[in-house]
């Protein structure tokens, strides 16, 4: 699913990634973990096609990254690429219905389509009844509910998420968890996730720990 070869990463003069190497399969659930700086954050932008790789090779789900233009990557991204953050990043204006289709709208799918497998991803994260609401007016764990329906609304084969738990209570963070290994079940997606939880890493098929830029 996922093959990335001696990738490197530098800001200026400050070396971020010392040659990084990862496998990942299909379906399977792999944290990485390590101290703040080490590079956790800079390589899953890079693993996401966020960043653009300064050195090192790139595969995902059998496409070469470094080959594509940059309108090809952003529509490979946008289909096959999911993303949670710990912050929502959901647009205030906009109902929790409406945050979810924005990527599908992107994708060129028609309004009725989009709100249709809205609706249906937000009855599986058990928010249907709260379709009409604006961020605002949601839980912490409403709201990042409602940006991993948006993650998925395109059907993507990988998630990658950024201390998806991080700015969530206990018990939200504990339902969070419990919600990506149900999803994985039902829907077979690859999970790539950095976090400091270390509940959640000790649950994942594997742990990478990333130090100074390297695998530890």
């Amino acid at each position: 699913m996922i093959q990335a070869n001696n990738i490197h990463y530098s800001y200026d003069n400050l070396k971020v990634l010392k040659g990084v190497d990862l496998n990942i399969e299909k379906g399977e659930f792999v944290s990485i973990v390590g101290s703040s700086g080490a590079g956790k954050t800079t390589l899953l932008q890079l693993l996401g096609t966020l960043d653009n790789m300064q050195a090192g090779s790139l595969i995902i789900n059998n496409k070469e990254i470094n080959k594509l233009n940059q309108k090809e990557l952003a529509k490979f991204r946008n289909k096959e690429i999911g993303f949670v953050f710990q912050f929502h990043n959901l647009l205030n204006e906009f109902t929790a219905l409406e945050n979810i289709c924005l990527p599908a709208y992107i994708n060129g799918t028609n309004k009725k389509k989009a709100e249709q497998k809205g609706m249906e991803l937000l009855e599986l994260l058990g928010l249907k009844d709260r379709s009409e609401h604006k961020p605002d007016e949601l839980s912490g764990g409403e709201q990042q509910r409602v940006a991993v329906a948006r993650a998925l609304i395109n059907d993507p084969k990988i998630i990658f998420a950024d201390e998806p738990s991080g700015n969530l209570d206990s018990k939200s963070s504990d339902l969070l968890h419990k919600l990506f290994f149900d999803l994985r079940e039902k829907l077979n997606i690859t999970f790539i996730i950095v976090t400091h939880n270390k509940e959640l890493s000790n649950m994942t098929d594997r742990k990478l720990n990333l130090v100074d830029g390297k695998w530890a």
